[in-house]
């Protein structure tokens, strides 16, 4: 989930002083890619208005693996991680998670700087591609809409003839407006020669009478400036009477053609509501359906995203995420069907002839080892020929099983008995902290023709583990602390949408010294977690704890006569306990469920498994 970001310009600048362009960013981001795979780094660069991201930074040569145009990207920083940024465009979402807050920061100013740069939608692109519309234009684009619009040819008619009253009243707006502007400038001119006239000196004043009668005296003697009316035709030859009746009739054609129309659109008024009730119906028909393909489309193409995963703010309720769960068991079975298939042909052959005829002799007496290289390994250990670093601990736990695992649960209310299948019995105790199952589960089992040793030793040795267990996706010993004892580090098969858990623990196999004649062979092997410098928890799986025991007890029945014991002679009783801290946050019923379904499975599993492995093979006690 590390992220290491960085400018592929090597500069912190945003934007190129030179060009005035968002200079290109590069650099290594967490990528969802799937719920198998979850978060994978890859090399990330954005540059001319697009994402684009690659398996490495080294193979940007061979081309991208995906790209997004940001121009109508929506860019969306996580609720809850501070480090993720969801960039969607249309159906397809990149999830993408940087190292730190200040890096998610810096992508996601330099992402919407690109996509304000791209023009999509912003003031730089209404100033390329807007302008001012006329008066004219405006108009213009208007009479075409409605004429086009409305349909009916006297509604046409009429509408070609207000087209034609708007030209001439254009027309005579402009006539009477010059007629206005000349006659402004008319007044102007008599006010000022009016002005001149009054600061002559009355000496001056002429005693004649002009011959272009600008000056006369009047009857009383004094002398005043006298101007001809000013005539509108004369001055700028236009007919204002005849204008103005021009105007009127403009007017009222306009006015009747107009009164023409809306009766006609009222007659037509339920005929187009009727149509637009049903374009409604029909929209509103196809808006549901696309919201629908809309829903179920973002659903199969998200679902399995990182919202989706197990968590406290998960979009996935309790019920879908039974379902979920069971749904992926289900498919595990059947491709451990599939395989068990092609395994069992594989198996170590019955020898012909009578199975039983290679037998062990009394239990007490030296057993043969040959048949199995590893097996033959494991001897008797007590605590003392077991001695390392976690020799304490494991004494410890081992007492402790002996003394509670084996007790009988038949008195104790705290134990509800979930599964009872032939001669195996699970039990569980429900128990709850903080929120998290940590549910003890203890199931009994009695299984013919094995022996305690044997099942013991399958259980623990790690060379066979894959041979028997389906649940575990890849696993190795950390540390071998002894033959008897190794430290085991092992991830489980994802099972979606619940998180991956892993797992460290001690692995020891101990034989139980019997205390007197009469006890039963007893074998022992527990799993507890512990700490390891060479594995420590990564953020790619949840770490869980456990303490696991398989405690066997063979049991041999007297054969009839003189004969050796065979494997019709063995029982051993198996008594297994698991108390499990699975973490994270998984619901309770599912967990619960879960443990119901698998354990019993395990238990027969693993127990055919190993009579198959010893089936015609010499009995080890």
């Amino acid at each position: 989930m590390s992220e290491k970001s960085s400018n592929s310009s090597g500069s912190d600048e945003d934007v190129d002083p030179e060009s005035g362009h968002p200079v290109e960013l590069g650099g290594v981001l967490s990528k969802w890619t799937n719920y198998i795979h979850g978060w994978q780094d890859r090399w990330v660069v954005l540059k001319n208005n697009t994402l684009s991201y690659y398996k490495s930074a080294d193979e940007r040569e061979y081309g991208c693996r995906g790209s997004l145009c940001l121009s109508k990207a929506i860019i969306t920083p996580h609720e809850f991680d501070e480090c993720r940024i969801d960039i969607s465009v249309n159906d397809s979402v990149w999830y993408l998670r940087a190292e730190d807050p200040e890096h998610r920061l810096r992508w996601i100013d330099s992402i919407e700087l690109h996509k304000v740069e791209s023009g999509y939608g912003s003031e730089s692109s209404l100033r390329r591609h807007g302008s001012m519309l006329s008066l004219t234009s405006a108009a213009s684009g208007f009479s075409a809409t409605s004429t086009s619009s409305f349909k009916g040819h006297s509604l046409r008619e009429k509408l070609a003839e207000m087209e034609t009253f708007r030209d001439i009243l254009c027309r005579q707006v402009d006539t009477l407006q010059k007629y206005f502007d000349g006659c402004a400038d008319g007044v102007s001119k008599d006010e000022f020669q009016r002005d001149r006239v009054v600061e002559e000196d009355e000496d001056d004043f002429p005693t004649s009478t002009r011959p272009n009668g600008d000056c006369l005296h009047n009857n009383n003697g004094s002398k005043e400036k006298l101007f001809l009316p000013a005539s509108p035709k004369g001055m700028n030859g236009i007919d204002f009477k005849g204008e103005a009746i021009t105007f009127k009739a403009t007017t009222a054609g306009i006015l009747s053609t107009l009164s023409h129309c809306i009766e006609l659109m009222v007659k037509r008024e339920d005929s187009w509501q009727k149509r637009l009730d049903k374009e409604l119906e029909k929209r509103r028909r196809v808006e549901d359906a696309y919201k629908s393909a809309l829903s179920e489309l973002k659903k199969k193409s998200h679902y399995g995203g990182p919202d989706y995963e197990e968590g406290p703010n998960s979009l996935i309720n309790e019920d879908e995420f039974f379902d979920a769960v069971e749904a992926a068991l289900d498919r595990q079975d059947q491709i451990e069907e599939q395989s068990e298939k092609v395994r069992i042909p594989r198996l170590t052959p019955v020898p012909p002839g009578d199975a039983y005829s290679i037998i062990g002799t009394h239990r007490f007496a030296k057993q043969p080892h040959s048949y199995s290289s590893s097996l033959s390994s494991v001897e008797l250990a007590s605590a003392s020929d077991d001695v390392h670093r976690f020799s304490a601990q494991v004494e410890d736990v081992v007492q402790n099983h002996m003394t509670y695992s084996l007790q009988d649960m038949g008195g104790d209310a705290n134990w509800q008995l979930v599964v009872e299948e032939g001669e195996m019995k699970v039990y569980r105790r429900e128990v709850e902290e903080n929120g998290i199952v940590l549910d003890p589960l203890k199931a009994t089992h009695a299984v013919k023709g094995v022996t305690g040793h044997e099942l013991c030793h399958y259980f623990w040795d790690t060379d066979v583990r894959n041979d028997w267990e389906t649940t575990i996706e890849n696993f190795n010993v950390v540390e071998t602390l002894s033959d008897n004892a190794v430290i085991v580090y092992q991830t489980h098969k994802r099972v979606w949408p619940a998180s991956q858990r892993d797992v460290l623990y001690l692995s020891a196999i101990r034989k139980i010294l019997a205390t007197n004649e009469n006890d039963p062979d007893t074998w022992l092997v527990c799993n507890f977690s512990v700490d390891h410098d060479n594995a420590q928890p990564t953020n790619r799986c949840i770490r869980a704890k456990i303490n696991v025991a398989m405690i066997c007890q063979t049991l041999v029945s007297p054969p009839e006569g003189n004969k050796e014991i065979s494997r019709d002679n063995v029982l051993c009783k198996i008594t297994y306990v698991a108390n499990v801290n699975p973490g994270g946050w998984a619901p309770a019923s599912v967990l619960r469920a879960v443990a119901k379904r698998e354990y019993p499975k395990f238990l027969k599993r693993f127990t055919g498994y190993v009579q198959e492995k010893t089936r015609g093979k010499p009995i080890l006690f």
